[in-house]
């Protein structure tokens, strides 16, 4: 019965070094693949492009404010009554002048018959001399150019070209966090899965131990602590299998989230660590130039100065051209111009201090962006370092871990040899293949949180494009979980 355990305990240490099982069936995706769909589906990118196309209306629509601005009009009113002028008032001492005229016999008494007849229709009309009637309309146009506002188009059509630059920025800043988020679900979805893998190779392992533990304890080979000690790895295998897939689910629906697409994604790229790595002076050069967040708290500097060139502008005189004409008109008074042009001037003397204060609330944005930048600035440089020595630091870890590494196999081939020559327990062995099973696991976890704080670092220094090719230089070397 010895034999037989043995020969059980054997055969799992030889499955512990095959190659891993294959994954669930899924879609094979590259990490560009990936990079690519996430680019193109992802929420965000989608809502970072609206962003970026209302600012470039935006800029188009502050070009307008050089043009000229063309009304079309029309109007029709209704008075209370007539504008003119009455003279009724007149009519008795013109017809008192009449009659002494006609009286007077200068005039033959034969014509007077026929002047009376000539004179009282006149007597007895309206004398009101109507200049405008009371109901009149017209249709017409105005057209308006503006000649000198101060300075405040211009700066009106900086703001906008520098929104528009911001939308850019922000476009940016989204698609470098993505690619951040991407390799982060993409790998960790890559180890959980190897994991699973791996725990899964530990319960079929420890449960043949179990198997034949209770058989040579039936026959009196081994005592019963031996076997409750095999019962307990096999329950606390099986409990990091079952929490080893619920990670693998999980990470999972994250990396459809990130990828925009629902589907049982099966990533293709391994992880990979880098020999040669760039100076820090390299990375912290680039987030100067680069960064995202640093391009968008300098245009919002330079948008602060615009704000205070457009709040000057209202100490200054506006000046515009102008002109008018109508094209119909019903019942105007034909003494009414019909066209008309000429240029006006704005000044503005006295508004109750309120462009005094703009302005010097405008200049103190200035101050306080300024500084914010400042602070902005040395806050990437920081990043920027320590992510570096964190990259570094998980590097070193690799090495030696593959130190660790060649210790465990020697102590699993050592722990098999005196298994083998009856001078070790099937504990033993258990546990020299969990702690291989452990240090591999932990390599596999040491590449992943060096390609996600790579991922980091070039996000930090803006040039998150270029992780692919990273993992493509020809330093860089590929972890898997039974390969150093």
């Amino acid at each position: 019965m010895k034999n037989i355990l043995r020969i059980a305990c054997l055969a799992t240490a030889m499955t512990a070094a095959l190659p891993l099982p294959a994954q669930e069936p899924g879609q094979a995706l590259s990490l560009e693949e990936a990079i690519a769909v996430t680019l193109t589906d992802n929420p965000a990118m989608k809502a970072a492009a609206y962003e970026e196309r209302a600012a470039q209306q935006q800029r188009r629509a502050a070009i307008g404010l050089r043009m000229p601005q063309i009304n079309l009009t029309g109007a029709y009113a209704y008075m209370a009554k007539d504008i003119g002028f009455d003279f009724n008032n007149l009519k008795g001492p013109a017809k008192d002048l009449t009659g002494k005229i006609l009286g007077s016999g200068l005039i033959d008494p034969t014509l007077i018959p026929t002047i009376q007849g000539l004179l009282n229709p006149m007597m007895n009309a309206d004398w009101f001399l109507t200049l405008q009637d009371q109901s009149f309309g017209f249709v017409g146009g105005e057209v308006t150019v503006p000649i000198w506002m101060g300075g405040k188009i211009n700066a009106a059509n900086r703001a906008a070209r520098l929104n528009e630059r911001t939308a850019t920025e922000q476009g940016n800043q989204t698609r470098n966090a993505l690619i951040s988020e991407l390799v982060e679900r993409y790998f960790g979805l890559a180890l959980a899965q190897q994991v699973v893998a791996v725990r899964q190779q530990v319960v079929d392992g420890v449960r043949r131990h179990l198997e034949d533990a209770r058989a040579l304890e039936k026959n009196g080979m081994i005592a019963q602590s031996e076997r409750l000690y095999v019962e307990f790895k096999m329950a606390e295998a099986e409990r990091e299998l079952h929490n080893a897939q619920l990670q693998v689910e999980t990470i999972s629906s994250a990396l459809s989230n990130t990828l925009g697409r629902e589907n049982d994604w099966q990533p293709v790229t391994a992880m990979f660590i880098i020999g040669q790595i760039e100076e820090l002076a390299y990375y912290k050069e680039l987030a100067e130039m680069r960064n995202p967040l640093l391009s968008q708290v300098s245009l919002k500097r330079q948008l602060a100065e615009e704000n205070v060139r457009a709040q000057r502008s209202a100490f200054l005189p506006q000046v515009v051209a102008m002109g008018g004409g109508s094209f119909y008109n019903y019942q105007v008074a034909g003494f009414v111009p019909r066209w008309a042009v000429g240029v006006g001037v704005n000044i503005k003397l006295f508004d109750g201090l309120n462009r005094e204060y703009q302005y010097s609330a405008a200049r103190q944005t200035v101050r306080r962006v300024g500084e914010l930048q400042n602070k902005a600035s040395q806050d990437i440089s920081v990043l920027v370092e320590k992510l570096y020595n964190q990259m570094i630091n998980y590097r070193n870890q690799i090495t030696s871990i593959d130190a660790s590494l060649s210790f465990a196999e020697e102590y699993l081939r050592m722990k098999e040899a005196a298994f083998r020559e009856g001078m070790s327990s099937s504990s033993d062995l258990i546990d020299a293949e969990l702690n291989l099973a452990g240090v591999r696991t932990e390599r596999l976890q040491a590449a992943y949180n060096f390609d996600l704080v790579l991922a980091q670092l070039l996000e930090a220094a803006g040039i998150s494009d270029e992780f692919p090719a990273y993992s493509r230089r020809s330093d860089a070397r590929v972890i898997l979980f039974d390969e150093k």
